[in-house]
């Protein structure tokens, strides 16, 4: 039976609450392709350690699921999987944390061969945090010689040892396609080409933007992570000057650490960009803890050294005019656009190039740095032996061995 009818649960923390929970939730259960059926918000000052809601308020969750008809029960937040098992035997029907949820919709949105590695790298880290216990019926034959030799390996130590090997090769691919991404993105940098990096929550119109700026066709929704494979294009400053854009995945609150690592090779690029566009969707209510969710991240890659600025899209919702905002010494610091409509990408284009123009003053054209290959080559022709030899000194030598 295909599971497409969610009952969605949303859980506030202590004094932690998040406005945009519930909504955030539901684009998270149809981005994944399921159906939202009911909701239930709940809060606890400490997490339950057996099903983190407590027995009375999951009997009370599985009568409102039942009532929904619903077919699967959708967590707003991290479950352990003892918590999850607990919650599943009560229900009698599956359970999904945030984490899964996410994962799941990224192994959906992956398209290139990275972002497919990257994506199983993330989801066999988080199953090897949930084999808990081994099952004797799964137990291989005793080993030993003798009639009482002890247990043979069980599945789940053969499970852990699958996936560690699994997990290796993963992280072998990924490294060859990182040095593939590094060795790229220095024949950028050799041809003097600033690098601008957008980034921002995810849905804050990015790759709208991006289309936009550099007319590239990239998939653009109203979903949350239309796009994960990092694209790299030509942006128009002007009719004589470019830079070079890249378009990373989108952040969100609770992003899964497995993700993160998986994709630093990708989010690499944000690392190495020039100019940072921290595109923020100015209609959110929320767009300030968003701001606060998308820096946090930024911090944890160490991208948060970077040169930003904020460009606050949507303003064809918000009835804002396209504007620059600058900063004390007259830097532009904000802008103001809609993607959609094209209103204010003069404006960004105009603090782009105000930002490649102070750029390029602060980073003359100095001669590049050697790869290794010159390197070694530099040697052997500075080495006496390997120096090439006039015909009037090979002919001496010549003369002298006869």
């Amino acid at each position: 039976m295909k599971i497409s009818r969610a009952f969605l649960v949303v859980v506030s923390l202590g004094r932690t609450f998040y406005q945009d929970s519930a909504e955030e939730l539901r684009l998270l259960t149809t981005s994944d392709g399921l159906t939202p059926v009911g909701l239930m918000q709940a809060k606890r000052d400490k997490p339950d350690p057996a099903t983190f809601l407590g027995s009375g308020k999951i009997e009370e969750l599985g009568d409102l699921a039942r009532e929904a008809g619903a077919d699967i029960v959708v967590f707003d937040i991290a479950l352990s999987a003892a918590q999850e098992r607990n919650i599943e035997r009560v229900l009698n029907l599956p359970v999904l944390d945030r984490t899964e949820l996410i994962l799941d919709i990224f192994r959906q949105r992956a398209k290139s061969r990275e972002g497919r590695l990257q994506v199983e790298l993330a989801r066999l880290e988080h199953l090897s945090t949930r084999l808990v216990r081994g099952w004797t019926h799964l137990e291989r034959q005793r080993g030993g010689l003798g009639k009482t030799g002890g247990p043979g390996e069980k599945q789940i130590e053969l499970d852990r040892r699958m996936i560690g090997v699994r997990m290796k090769q993963l992280r072998d691919q990924l490294k060859r396609l990182a040095r593939q991404r590094g060795t790229q993105r220095r024949a950028r940098s050799r041809g003097d080409s600033i690098t601008v990096s957008l980034a921002g929550y995810t849905n804050a119109g990015k790759s709208t933007l991006f289309n936009k700026l550099t007319r590239a066709e990239s998939y653009a929704a109203d979903q949350l992570f239309a796009t994960l494979d990092t694209t790299a294009r030509k942006f128009w400053l002007n009719d004589e000057e470019t830079v070079v854009a890249t378009d990373t995945v989108g952040f969100i609150r609770g992003l899964p650490h497995q993700l993160i690592e998986a994709f630093k090779s990708t989010l690499d690029e944000t690392v190495h960009a020039d100019l940072l566009l921290h595109v923020v969707d100015a209609s959110s209510p929320v767009r300030e803890e968003q701001i606060a969710e998308v820096n946090s991240v930024l911090h944890d890659i160490k991208a948060d050294d970077v040169p930003t600025i904020l460009v606050y899209n949507k303003i064809d919702m918000t009835g804002h005019a396209p504007e620059i905002v600058r900063d004390n010494e007259g830097r532009p610091k904000a802008v103001f656009v809609s993607a959609l409509t094209g209103a204010g990408l003069d404006e960004l284009r105009e603090a782009v190039s105000e930002f490649a123009h102070k750029w390029r003053d602060d980073h003359p054209n100095l001669p590049r740095e050697p790869e290794d290959w010159e390197r070694e080559m530099a040697n052997d022709r500075d080495d006496p032996r390997l120096k090439r030899r006039s015909a009037a000194e090979e002919l001496a030598e010549l003369e002298s061995l006869l």
